[in-house]
């Protein structure tokens, strides 16, 4: 495979950008080697600057539901442009997405876009804050909700801890406002309601954990915190920044039925543009400035160009079936690598939900929790990349991030895909056996 295009890119790159890159995991580190400079995207198809062509399972993590470059998006983004790219100002379109989404979803009365899924969770939590009097949040470790100050923090050794910060820069303060503790475990949320009775104003959670592994919860856990919510005055707030729009158009609340109290979106919603979104009641957004007392801004929150893209993205998101067809074919390609490794006798797994999926190193029928994932799994993940990469197989470079199934992927295209992962896997476990 060419790389020598994207080296020299990536030297110049390093001159410039921390890294070489404006978000750590695309610097190649997780899994070794030269990042790719992705020139150009049709479909499920991607080429890189040296003129390598790659089946794509990233879709820029998660946006691209229909693929890239699709037709009715593309023409909607040139409409748009051509009238003017920002005004700071309202415009029809934001009022053409709102009601798209809030007619469609009977999880929510109103929302205010914003223009990152970081800044959406952000929002949400201030909102909870502002709303309940209370200052500590609940998180859970392995579940990722953006960059901002009060979430960089991991859990420490107890079952219910403030824990540790997982970035420099993050004063203790924050930390100390923020409990963590681990998924799928009720004891421990009873315990930290118990140790912070009425003092706890929000629960989060990613209610399809796809940023550290997909962590697929029970249906009864997020039931469980949504009785323990009510109970103690709390506010549960789903984070749907991947799963809003691609688990079904209703996300993960509507896959599970449960009414949370503030949901948070990105990603689809732009069309593969920068947005993001949160998302109540009337009551709860009330609260919201200008009509209630909890500020949030932003100049280029509901931009034209973003809105325009996602009006043509989720109106296609609405058609018949969408949604079955893209889950029937992640089904079929899970199985079918399943079965594979199976007869191998691999320790290698595929978890999928809806178009989402996950390669895991493990003979675990289940991996709920960051503490179920073996670290040693992610060697051979790095050894599957290269193989898969060299096959014109392209996934986003880190073995806890996840793959995505868009409505450009054919049968024929998962299928030859298939047979290439398949071979991946026999070099990556030979390789294995040498060593």
């Amino acid at each position: 495979m060419r790389r020598t295009v994207s080296a020299k890119l990536f030297k110049e790159a390093q001159a410039f950008f921390p890294g070489g890159v404006n978000s750590p995991v695309r610097a190649f580190r997780s899994v070794g080697g030269i990042p790719l400079f992705i020139e150009r995207g049709d479909g499920c198809t991607i080429w890189d600057a040296d003129g390598n062509r790659f089946t794509d399972f990233c879709g820029s993590w998660g946006p691209l539901i229909l693929g890239h470059n699709h037709r009715k998006v593309r023409e909607a983004i040139i409409r748009s442009a051509v009238r003017g790219t920002s005004f700071g100002a309202p415009t029809r379109l934001e009022n053409e997405l709102a009601d798209l989404i809030l007619s469609n979803n009977k999880f929510v009365e109103k929302i205010r876009f914003v223009s990152s899924g970081t800044e959406a969770v952000m929002s949400a939590i201030r909102l909870a804050r502002g709303y309940t009097g209370r200052d500590k949040i609940l998180k859970f470790e392995g579940c990722y909700h953006g960059h901002s100050d009060s979430l960089l923090v991991k859990a420490g050794s107890g079952l219910v801890t403030f824990g540790n910060t997982s970035s420099a820069g993050v004063p203790e303060s924050f930390v100390n406002e923020t409990i963590v503790v681990s998924l799928n475990s009720e004891k421990a949320v009873q315990q930290a309601f118990a140790n912070f009775r009425n003092r706890i104003a929000c629960v989060i959670i990613e209610p399809v954990p796809a940023n550290n592994g997909l962590l697929i919860q029970d249906r009864e856990f997020l039931q469980f915190l949504r009785a323990a919510c009510t109970k103690n005055k709390t506010l549960l707030i789903f984070d749907e920044v991947i799963s809003g729009f691609r688990t079904g158009f209703t996300g993960a609340a509507g896959y599970y039925n449960i009414q949370p109290d503030i949901i948070t979106y990105g990603k689809i919603i732009g069309g593969g543009l920068p947005v993001g979104a949160y998302a109540s009641s009337g009551k709860i957004m009330s609260k919201i400035s200008p009509d209630g007392n909890v500020y949030q801004a932003g100049t280029l929150s509901g931009n034209p160009v973003a809105m325009s893209a996602g009006i043509a993205q989720l109106k296609e998101c609405l058609k018949k079936d969408f949604y079955n067809r893209l889950e029937n074919m992640t089904r079929v390609f899970a199985e079918r690598l399943n079965s594979y490794a199976a007869s191998k006798n691999y320790p290698f797994r595929v978890f999928h939900l809806s178009s989402i999926f996950w390669f895991a190193f493990t003979r675990r029928e289940k991996v709920q929790s960051a503490s179920d994932i073996d670290p040693s799994g992610m060697r051979l993940f790095n050894i599957l990349y290269h193989e898969m990469l060299s096959r014109g197989i392209y996934f986003g470079p880190s073995g806890y991030e996840v793959g995505f199934i868009s409505q450009a992927h054919t049968a024929a295209v998962l299928e030859k895909s298939a047979e290439k992962i398949c071979d991946s896997l026999d070099a990556c476990f030979a390789s294995k056996k040498r060593k």
